[in-house]
């Protein structure tokens, strides 16, 4: 059966009805996703719901055009995980190991090719509710694509559906708020700086935390 059916079955059969059904989803500012690529979308992560939220944001047509950006030593960590990763979560990997070669070279290619990525840039799953310190990778893929808007989005209520360690997500509501587009500043400091606030103030909006600085 030809890969993209399989992951329209699964969207179908098992990402839709868990998001839509059994959780639900709430989405502020539906309108400010971009309808096609290419796009970064990135978001906070504090669990692995958070994937199958942002991949439920857009529509059944656009999924193959949509593809999660993921560490490599964990999604390939084996031959089952890696063929599902690859060919139904549709991941790009990217390596934290470092290296000669460049760990977003799939990254850039999809952007070029029309594509949205997402992208976590914490970097890895962080305390729920707190924002872990900002990687740099998002900038760097940036200046490869600098036409490429950016979009931040806040997710809330992923790390209680499905906390780290849990098989069967909760019944509970996840809050989605989506942030106007962002674009490429030469200055990555300032960059980061503003990506970070861009998500801080999607907090806001969505829980109405005001405890970070």
């Amino acid at each position: 059966m030809p890969k993209r059916i399989l992951r329209l079955m699964f969207s179908l059969c098992i990402v839709w009805p868990v998001m839509w059904l059994w959780l639900g989803l709430r989405i502020r500012h539906r309108e400010k996703l971009p309808k096609r690529g290419p796009a970064i979308v990135v978001a906070n992560h504090n669990s692995h719901m958070d994937v199958f939220a942002l991949l439920s944001l857009f529509p059944l047509c656009q999924q193959a055009n949509v593809h999660p950006v993921a560490a490599a030593d964990y999604f390939l960590r084996n031959k089952q995980m890696a063929w599902f990763s690859l060919n139904i979560l549709n991941i790009i990997p990217v390596s934290r190991r470092g290296g000669d070669s460049n760990p977003l070279a799939l990254c850039e290619q999809a952007l070029h090719e029309g594509k949205t990525v997402i992208l976590f840039p914490e970097g890895t799953r962080g305390e729920p509710g707190i924002l872990s310190p900002l990687k740099s990778g998002v900038w760097y893929l940036s200046q490869a694509v600098p036409e490429v808007p950016i979009i931040p989005i806040w997710l809330h209520g992923t790390e209680q559906s499905m906390a780290k360690g849990s098989i069967i997500p909760l019944p509970l509501f996840i809050d989605v708020t989506i942030g106007d587009a962002l674009h490429f500043n030469a200055d990555k400091k300032v960059s980061m700086s503003m990506l970070k606030e861009h998500l801080l103030a999607l907090e806001q909006q969505t829980t109405g935390n005001h405890s970070h600085d």
